[in-house]
């Protein structure tokens, strides 16, 4: 069946809305139009998994009834630091695999993952991440990342891209064509990489490859600029068409479904500049447009594409072979039977995010002699954890705690809790080094250093006190460059309950540390550093 121009647009939409079950105005527009689908966002859609099953079935039953294909549902439930359906399992993200080093476990946790998402009714997840991290002030990536060693991190996107389709779940290899050197933010800014062809060929293009290799349904673009890719002009690669359909489609040979990244970054033109650049965005080759809760923009966007596309400004086959691909991805994941809801947090899963959290936590050095802990019930032990925060807008970190306190008093010591803010202050470092001289050890946690010297600082202050300090990197390893004195250090690579139990059980020596650093820490220690114990 030939699609008319209307439906051919209608299937470039990821459309968003605010509710916990589906607004009037979404199903009014299933019922006008067709539509790619919707992506869920944990602040605006998500209360709990029976809520997600409910809201995603009723969407589709909403498209059955309007004679539409099924309806693509996608959301980033990446592991770790990104985590959009709330109450699933807590794996431990991509560097905290990188660490382990392990293709099985990758796969494994990406099938665990698909099969969670697939059983509240999520047939998308906007993951693995297959950007190589070599940038340690990179604001968006981080942990997000498998590492910074490109071999290493494609093998990990396979692994990750084959164990989530193996669930029925289209995996997205992202952000397209890498975003781990940018020194800037695009939710904010257009970021721009000045790497030539050859450089981004040998660093940012093998885990895509990779991940294309290993059938990869969808690709995610990133809204950082190549000049070297544009012929010098700094755009973004989502409006690139030398990037999308110059190296994706016919150097890289991709075939499946290109989706842009969120077209309300600050990198995109707002206002009446998003309507170019969504007109652009599809002239490159993006497929689906995925759109945040702006119905205003919205129809405006599938105005001027249906106008545009009747003017011959966009080609109507190209819309049509485009269409097509959401089509045959929409085939593809409805083909899987829906799991039973019983799978969501189930303890298998909760036994591989276990194995996850203990074969990645590192230690990277014990000059100190600390570990491991030799505290009997007479010793006092203080621990000091930031306040969790979302660290970008691609981040769910502040819907957990950081529960160490809690996991560390199933052991002799007594243990008192100090949450200081994610930006402590010179009062609160003063009173905490104050407190010191009143307990045996310190473990003293930081989750951004080199962002917030406030946290170095602190760690620095305590460690001159003389008493006993480890300090845990609980997300990015990178923070020992910001306090390199500090005589024990370990990492986690995440806050999730996983890794805080297995943190514990390794500084007890109940658990060896198996995990290795994936990425450098300047001037101090390389990939693949690690002390292994056990």
């Amino acid at each position: 069946m030939t699609l008319t121009l209307e439906e051919a647009v209608g299937q470039k939409l990821m459309l968003a809305f605010e509710g916990i079950e589906p607004p009037y105005r979404i199903l009014e527009t299933i019922e006008a139009r067709h539509v790619g689908g919707f992506t869920l966002f944990r602040a605006l859609n998500v209360e709990s998994p029976e809520q997600v099953r409910s809201l995603t079935g009723a969407l589709q039953d909403a498209a059955t009834r309007s004679g539409q294909p099924p309806l693509l549902i996608g959301t980033d439930q990446e592991g770790g630091q990104l985590m959009t359906i709330a109450d699933t399992t807590p794996f431990p993200g991509n560097m905290a695999l990188g660490a382990s080093g392990s293709a099985d476990l990758a796969r494994r946790t990406g099938e665990a993952l698909g099969r969670e998402l697939a059983a509240v009714g999520v047939n998308v997840d906007y993951a693995p991440v297959c950007d190589v991290n070599v940038n340690p002030r990179n604001p968006n990536v981080g942990t997000r990342s498998f590492g910074e060693d490109p071999t290493a991190v494609a093998r990990l996107c396979a692994a990750m891209v084959e164990g989530l389709q193996s669930a029925g779940v289209a995996a997205t290899a992202k952000h397209f064509p890498g975003h781990g050197d940018a020194g800037s933010d695009p939710h904010y800014e257009l970021p721009v990489v000045p790497h030539d062809y050859d450089h981004l060929a040998r660093t940012a293009f093998p885990p895509f490859e990779a991940a294309i290799e290993a059938g990869a349904r969808m690709i995610m673009t990133t809204h950082v600029a190549f000049p070297a890719l544009n012929d010098g002009l700094a755009l973004p690669s989502t409006l690139s068409t030398s990037t999308l359909r110059g190296v994706l489609r016919h150097r890289m040979g991709f075939q499946g479904v290109i989706i842009s990244d969120a077209m309300d970054m600050g990198a995109i033109e707002q206002g009446s500049g998003l309507i170019v650049d969504s007109l652009t965005a599809v002239a490159a080759g993006v497929d689906l447009l995925l759109l945040l809760d702006n119905p205003e923009a919205e129809e405006a966007i599938v105005s001027a594409l249906t106008q545009a596309t009747r003017r011959r400004l966009l080609s109507l086959q190209r819309a049509r072979v485009s269409a097509e691909r959401v089509l045959a991805l929409k085939r593809w994941v409805s083909a899987t039977e829906q799991p039973l809801l019983e799978v969501v947090g189930c303890p298998a899963h909760a036994r591989l995010a276990s194995e996850a959290a203990e074969r990645s936590v590192t230690l990277v050095l014990d000059d100190a002699g600390l570990l491991p802990l030799r505290l009997s019930a007479e010793n006092r032990l203080a621990v000091i954890v930031p306040r969790s925060v979302d660290l970008t807008p691609a981040d769910t970190s502040s819907y957990f705690s950081c529960d160490l306190a809690e996991v560390m008093r199933g052991y002799p010591p007594s243990v008192d809790e100090f949450v200081i803010p994610h930006t402590p202050s010179d009062a609160d470092i003063a009173a905490l080094r104050g407190r010191a001289s009143e307990y045996d050890m310190i473990i003293v946690g930081t989750t951004n250093a080199l962002a917030e010297p406030g946290q170095a600082a602190l760690v620095d202050a305590l460690v001159e006190t003389g008493v006993p300090t480890i300090v845990v990197g609980l997300r990015l390893p990178y923070d020992l460059e910001a306090y390199p004195a500090a005589p024990t250090y370990v990492c986690t690579y995440g806050i999730l309950a996983p890794s805080m139990e297995a943190l514990a059980g390794a500084l007890w020596g109940d658990v060896p540390f198996q995990g290795r650093l994936p990425v450098s820490i300047p001037g101090l220690y390389g990939t693949g550093h690690g002390i292994l114990t056990g």
